[in-house]
């Protein structure tokens, strides 16, 4: 019973992340399924099924707030459909032994990419309103499919900062569109675990707490996406990932004891490191801009040109 409702806990916590930066619901989930002894792929297929109902809620709850692009949501969504059943079915064909390094190191490669890209770039307003082309968002779409469906999640690490960082879409329609978006991948993955493997390795219960914690979360997240800042939350979620994923790694090639203990204050450090660096990035970025808005309303009173 307790395990269940840690499950349902954490995929509450999960979606109010997902929800509000555009990723992490899945590498979140899939790292703590792994944490206590599930296998790769039973991981990852009982992820995408939960995924399945907190997605359609959480594109709904987008929607209702007005954060979702549609042409960006299909242009993105179909190609990443056919990438996450071309995903479900790779992982579902590999030993579990050979399959839960593998998963742990893309996990650990997106966390460090997202923690590395919020914390030192922030994001870009400068080509708002331009166009995505179906160009940039089909390749896009097809690998980050069939890296969510590998890794247990992806989807948002790999399509929420490349977007953002196009500059062409205002951070809340990125995150909403990458949400409604991910309902395709989440259903083409789970028909592929569900193609190859049955029902075999998947607990039900856990698919259910899973799902229970995200529903309540999405429409609150969907919310908060107006307010908490991107930048801080990506640092955040990031280090969780590197550090949650670290302990696999290390142990698939053989380092034990102190070294490991050292490999993890050094991470924790890093990582504390990088959420302050992005709390005052931030707040010079606030402060830079309330200085301009006072700047022009100044100017605006004595009558000088802007």
């Amino acid at each position: 019973m307790r395990k269940l409702v840690l499950l349902a806990v954490v995929g509450l916590l999960a979606q109010l992340v997902d929800g509000s930066l555009g990723m992490a619901y899945g590498v979140t989930t899939t790292t703590l399924l792994l944490a206590i002894g599930t296998n790769p792929v039973a991981a990852s297929a009982t992820v995408h099924l939960a995924e399945i109902g907190t997605t359609l809620v959480s594109g709904a709850s987008h929607w209702r707030f007005g954060n979702v692009d549609w042409p960006v949501v299909l242009k993105i969504g179909v190609p990443g459909a056919v990438g996450a059943f071309a995903g479900a079915t790779f992982l579902a064909s590999l030993d579990t032994s050979t399959a839960k390094p593998i998963m742990s190191g893309i996990l650990l490669a997106l966390g460090l990419y997202v923690l590395l890209r919020f914390t030192f770039k922030g994001l870009r307003k400068d080509r708002l309103g331009t166009p995505l082309r179906k160009r940039f968002l089909a390749p896009l779409g097809l690998f980050g499919g069939f890296v969510d469906a590998t890794g247990g999640g992806g989807w948002g690490p790999v399509g929420t900062p490349a977007i953002l960082a196009s500059g062409r879409l205002e951070p809340r329609k990125v995150i909403g569109s990458i949400d409604t978006s991910e309902f395709l991948i989440s259903l083409s993955a789970s028909i592929g675990f569900l193609a190859a493997l049955g029902s075999q390795g998947i607990n039900f219960s856990w698919v259910a707490m899973l799902l229970l914690g995200g529903v309540i979360a999405a429409p609150i997240a969907a919310w908060l996406v107006r307010t908490i800042p991107p930048r801080v939350l990506g640092s955040a979620v990031g280090g969780i990932i590197v550090l949650t994923n670290s302990k696999t790694i290390l142990e698939s090639v053989g380092i034990t004891g102190t070294p490991t203990v050292t490999a993890y204050v050094l991470i924790l450090a890093l990582w504390i490191g990088a959420v302050a660096w992005s709390i005052r990035a931030h707040r010079a970025e606030v402060a830079a801009d309330a200085a301009a808005t006072d700047g022009e309303t100044e100017r605006e009173l004595v009558g000088e040109p802007a």
